[in-house]
This record gives structure tokens, sequence and C-alpha cells, in this order.
């Protein structure tokens, strides 16, 4: 019963002893090997390894890349304007055993990197205007305070610094107002100014279209009374021509056009009996009675002549009578004309 306790008491302290002795790297980690406090070894590789049980001990650091996403502070740019600016760095353990003796944690290590960030970011915004760092020089602040922090945070700590990002640049609060507001009305000036001249472009093209048809509309009416007046010259040639070969048959052409502007369906016309508008009315026979202009002409007009010296009279109802005795005689020769 002793032996079998006393075995058993030997194999476990044999195992304790054998894990005390063994110690295991795993992929993306890194260890230190310290014997009463003085550096022994650096492990980089993942892998197992014997150390001295009780004697030796094995610190572990992360080797992967790390990062930190601190919040944000403000900074004063170069034209005095405040800015709150958040940054984000990504950072890994290369040196494991000063990074051991110096920040001892990644908890410590980050918040050292933190503010050396923050102090060269404080350099490189104030050597600069608000406008630049929103819109031109955001990158190369970045590069620069990548390189300054990244040597000191190396020298220093055995950190590589990888990058710097600004994640975001902002007005405080109680700025923001006045500042959206300036910009509000630098907008609403540039909206004026392009209305302003947008306006003004309008009024030109409108008032060139203007001089555009008035010049067009004037072409087209001289074109126009010149072609009339042509037109009109050709066709009096014509009708001249045309009338001209019986003047007989013209001058009873045109005492019906004159019946026909004076007389109306129910309408009295009183002429004197020696008047010579009533030439055909009173001899008929002087015209074909084959013309066209006799056959048409109404059947029921009724024309009285007096011999006795009173007044012929041509009846065409019973309606309101006209004396138009030597109006229509003057009007007849007006259309003559």
């Amino acid at each position: 019963m002793n032996k079998r306790v006393i075995i058993l008491g030997i194999l476990v302290v044999a195992l304790f002893a054998g894990l005390q002795a063994t110690y295991i790297i795993r992929e993306g980690y890194q260890g230190v090997v310290f014997q009463f406090g003085q550096h022994v070894v650096t492990r980089q590789d993942a892998g197992l390894y014997i150390k001295l049980p009780f004697v030796q001990d094995v610190i572990i650091f992360e080797k992967r890349v790390l990062g930190t996403e601190p919040q944000g502070a403000e900074y004063l740019s170069l034209d005095k304007k405040r800015l709150l600016v958040d940054h984000v760095s990504r950072w890994q353990i290369t040196d494991p055993l000063l990074f051991y003796r110096t920040v001892r944690n990644e908890t410590s290590a980050a918040a050292r990197l933190d503010q050396i960030i923050a102090g060269r970011l404080r350099e490189e915004i104030a050597r600069h205007d608000f406008i630049d760092i929103v819109r031109l020089k955001r990158e190369d602040i970045m590069a620069t305070v990548t390189e300054g922090a990244s040597e000191v945070a190396l020298r220093d700590f055995g950190i590589t610094l990888l990058d710097v990002r600004i994640q975001r640049i902002d007005l405080p609060t109680e700025v923001q107002a006045s500042v959206f507001g300036r910009m509000e009305a630098e907008r609403q000036r540039i909206a004026h100014r392009y209305r302003a001249e947008g306006e003004e472009r309008a009024i030109e093209i409108r008032a060139e279209a203007d001089k555009q048809r008035e010049i067009i509309l004037a072409n087209a009416y001289q074109t126009s009374e010149v072609l009339r007046g042509e037109a009109d010259a050709d066709a009096a040639a014509i009708t001249a021509q045309a009338f001209g070969q019986d003047l007989e048959f013209y001058s009873l052409f045109r005492r019906l056009q004159v019946y026909k502007n004076i007389l109306g369906s129910q309408s009295t016309v009183v002429l004197p009996p020696n008047s010579d508008l009533l030439r055909y009315l009173e001899s008929p026979v002087i015209v074909s009675p084959s013309d066209p202009l006799i056959v048409d002409a109404p059947v029921d007009d009724e024309v009285v002549g007096g011999d006795d010296g009173q007044d012929s009279e041509v009846g065409l109802g019973s309606t309101d009578e006209t004396e138009i005795e030597e109006e229509a005689e003057g009007e007849g020769t007006e259309n003559e004309d």
C-alpha cells in the first residue's frame, strides 16, 4: 500500500515536473524566457520547447497585428480652428524583450502609443489650415505621423507602427452652428451669383431672339410686298390685255359687278331715266343671250323705265327704299377705275 502511494506520488511529481519543463508557442504568438529575472532566450517561432522547471519562466506576447481606437481629442489648426479628430492605429510587437521591459503588457503599450501618436498629430495639424486638413493634406498628415511615431515606438518600446489613419475630423459641437451658418451663407451667395448670371444671359438671348424675329418679319413683309406688287402688276397687265380685246364686253362686265354690289335680294334702287347705269338693263339685246353673266342673273328682277321724264324704278321687293341716284352711278364709276 505504501509502495503504491509512493509510486503514485512520484508519477504525479514527474508529470508536474514534465509540464513545467516544456512550453508551447502557438501560431501567432511569441515568448520570452527568463531565469531569476534574467533574459535567457526569445522564441518567435511556433513549436514545443523545453525549459528548466521551477527556475525559468515564459512570458507570451501577441505576434499578430494589433490595433487601437482611442477616443477623439481636440486639436488646433494653423488658422486657429478647433478640430475634433479620431484616429486608429495598427501596430505589431517586434522586440518582445524590449516590449516587456518598457511597457510590460499590451494595455500599457496601447496607452503609451496613443500618447505618441496624439503628439505627432498635434504637431502636424498645427502646421496646416483647416481646409487643407479636410481636403488636401489629409493623406500627407497621416503618412508623416506614421513615420514619426513609428521611429519612437520601435526605439523605445519594441513596437513597429504599421499605419495611422484619421478616422474622423469634425468640429466641436459648440462651433458647428456658426460654421454651418457661414457655409450656408457662402453657398447662398454663390447661388445668387449663378442666378444673376443666368438671368443676364437669358435677357441677352431673348433680346437677340426678338431682334432676329423682327428682322425675319421685316424681310418677309418686304418680300411679300414685292411679290404682291409684281403679282398685281401682272394681273393688271393680263386683265388689260384680256379686256382690251373687246371693250363692249368689258363695259358689260364692269356694270354687272356694280349691279352685284348695289343690288341685294330685298332692295329698291331709284335712278334717273337717263342714267348710264341702266344702259344694259334697258337694252339687254346688246349682249348675247348666251353670255353666262346674263344667264346667271336673277329672273325675278323687274326693270321699269319711264319715258315721261319720271325716275325709273328697279324693284326687287317691297322692303326699305334707298335713294342712291348719283351715289350709285359714282360707285359704278369707282369700281371701273
